[in-house]
């Protein structure tokens, strides 16, 4: 954790009919000071959204070598690479060459990235999904944020229904493709 990072508490109440997946999690989040609330939300968002055994959130910024967060197996093998934000190809190229699965989750216009990473080498870039939401999604999310929070969350048929600090929100998961 990075010095004079702001400490988030979130208590996620999770519902992923889609995926079959039901638990209440309890997560500390370092916020640095150089992210913003959007981004900090959209880590969380990840997490909820990819949550399974094994997955943690990196030690953010000050880590270069790893993404916002990483699925490791039993021995400590990388079994997911899960970026945030806008990662450039070379980084979706090493993340997808070093674990079974890579995806992206991002806050901000989908149609950029692409068009950013078009051309570029990406290690199966046919496979890795880029997921977004509705815009002013993640903005309202993160106007809602406080030090501590309490959330539930429920995915169903890729429909969002997401409840933070008694503040109501829904959004569709956009999946786009890579082009390779």
């Amino acid at each position: 954790m990075a010095a004079g990072a702001v400490i988030h508490t979130f208590t996620v109440q999770l519902a992923d009919v889609d995926r079959g997946v039901y638990d209440e999690l309890a997560l500390r989040v370092a916020r640095h000071p150089s992210e913003t609330d959007a981004f900090m939300m959209t880590r969380v968002l990840a997490y909820c959204l990819e949550y399974e055994e094994g997955i943690a959130f990196s030690e953010g910024i000050s880590a270069t070598d790893e993404p916002a967060l990483v699925v490791r197996d039993l021995t400590g093998r990388v079994t997911a690479w899960i970026e945030v934000g806008a990662p450039d190809a070379a980084r979706l190229h090493y993340g997808s060459k070093l674990a079974d699965r890579t995806t992206v989750y991002t806050h901000r216009d989908p149609q950029k990235l692409l068009a950013a990473w078009a051309g570029k080498t990406i290690h199966r870039a046919d496979a890795i999904p880029l997921h977004s939401f509705d815009p002013g999604f993640v903005d309202a999310a993160a106007a809602a944020v406080q030090r501590r929070n309490t959330a539930t969350l429920s995915v169903t048929e890729g429909q969002v229904y997401f409840d933070l600090n008694g503040v109501s929100l829904t959004t569709e998961i956009h999946e786009h493709t890579l082009a390779a």
